[in-house]
């Protein structure tokens, strides 16, 4: 499962081997200055649900991809388990947004603005 993750001025979604298979990618690193924001979601399938993606898409089951529509650019890593989650904006940087499903979303939102 995906997981993000503060290292020194870095945030990086660290991707499992599988995730990283059905990406098409491997893990994605952000400077923590380009984040502008992070929000918990409640139904974390959503953001993945329009727009062209390049990698795995099961809806409402599984997306890892990157996902392009009209308005943005996102990554998405969500599963079955965990449908709720986070998205994380940035600003100037390759990705509008990341979503990433976490059991715990709001303890990672805490982690991730501690760090």
């Amino acid at each position: 499962m995906a997981e993000l993750r503060m290292d020194g001025d870095t945030l990086v979604l660290q991707l499992s081997r599988l995730e990283k298979l059905e990406a098409v990618r491997g893990d994605l690193r952000a400077p923590r200055a380009a984040v502008r924001a992070i929000e918990i979601l409640e139904d974390a399938h959503a953001p993945a649900d329009r727009g062209l993606k390049v990698g795995e898409r099961l809806p409402g089951v599984s997306e890892v991809a990157t996902i392009h529509n009209r308005d943005e650019r996102l990554f998405a890593a969500v599963h079955h388990d965990t449908p709720r989650g986070l998205r994380v904006v940035f600003e100037g940087t390759d990705y509008d947004a990341w979503i990433v499903g976490c059991a715990d979303p709001e303890a990672v939102k805490a982690a991730l603005e501690r760090s």
